[in-house]
């Protein structure tokens, strides 16, 4: 096995200059995006320096009350992302953030019933990460085309429903067409796994030394994972969301301006 690599804080100084490359592209081409740039790197610097060290606090105590809490954390701050995507769904945060908790629980309970990981914090925060930021974006996708979609139906759901058809059968073909959206991305980046990119687990075991057989038998349990968790994500949120633009008397609700 190889040693393990330390990377120096200058080395991750000097791949700025490709962070330089992509703002002058943008200026260049006067894209606008040099700000944007700016923003993300030094957010990125931030959140990840910070979250490290509380990784390591969390995995030199090895509790499981803290990853718990670090999931949790994790699951409320995705739900508050993803409303953001959501604007024109009423209520977003609440389907959202049960879309998260269940996706995140049952695919961690499953790979640990299974014996893939230990319930250790060592392998059930970076999975939890991993698990909770692939379903939080589809969920985000799916409501987004939901809204979309409903504002822009809404004499045709209206009609339905005055000639007696249920508030799921009016959103039914809607319904459809936003879990597709949620989940077609995962799924297209599944499909060219191994041909045109390698995942980031992967890599990371690869760059660790490990096995090649052993790495990518890892990958595909978590591929499988992520599958099952962003399809729990995007249906759960969809149908729990859907509710929200009727009323009791199951008519149709005015919905939010997208920029409210």
């Amino acid at each position: 096995m190889s040693a393990a690599i330390h990377p120096s804080l200058g080395q991750v100084a000097a791949t700025l200059a490709l962070v330089v490359i992509a703002a002058l592209i943008s200026a260049w081409q006067r894209a606008d995006l040099e700000r944007d740039i700016g923003i993300a790197t030094i957010r990125s610097f931030i959140q990840l320096t910070a979250i490290g060290f509380v990784i390591k606090l969390i995995l030199d105590e090895n509790r499981l009350v803290f990853v718990v809490a670090l999931i949790a954390a994790m699951v409320l701050f995705g739900a508050f992302t993803a409303r953001r995507r959501a604007r024109r769904v009423p209520n977003a945060f609440w389907p959202l953030l049960v879309a998260l908790a269940v996706a995140g629980i049952s695919t961690l309970a499953l790979v640990v019933a299974l014996g893939v990981f230990k319930a250790q914090a060592r392998y059930l925060v970076p999975v939890g990460g991993m698990v909770i930021g692939n379903a939080m974006t589809a969920a985000a996708v799916a409501l987004n085309r939901l809204g979309d979609d409903v504002a822009g139906a809404a004499p045709e759901i209206e009609a339905t429903l005055a000639l007696g058809a249920t508030t799921g059968q009016a959103m039914r073909p809607i319904i459809r067409r936003s879990l597709r959206s949620g989940m077609i991305p995962l799924i297209d980046s599944t499909k060219t796994t191994g041909l045109i990119f390698f995942p980031g687990t992967m890599v990371g075991m690869l760059l660790a030394g490990a096995a090649p057989i052993d790495a990518v038998r890892l990958q595909l349990i978590l591929l499988y994972v992520l599958l099952g968790s962003v399809s729990l994500a995007a249906l759960t949120a969809v149908l729990l969301a859907h509710r929200s633009f009727f009323t009791p008397a199951h008519q149709l609700r005015e919905l939010p301006h997208p920029a409210v």
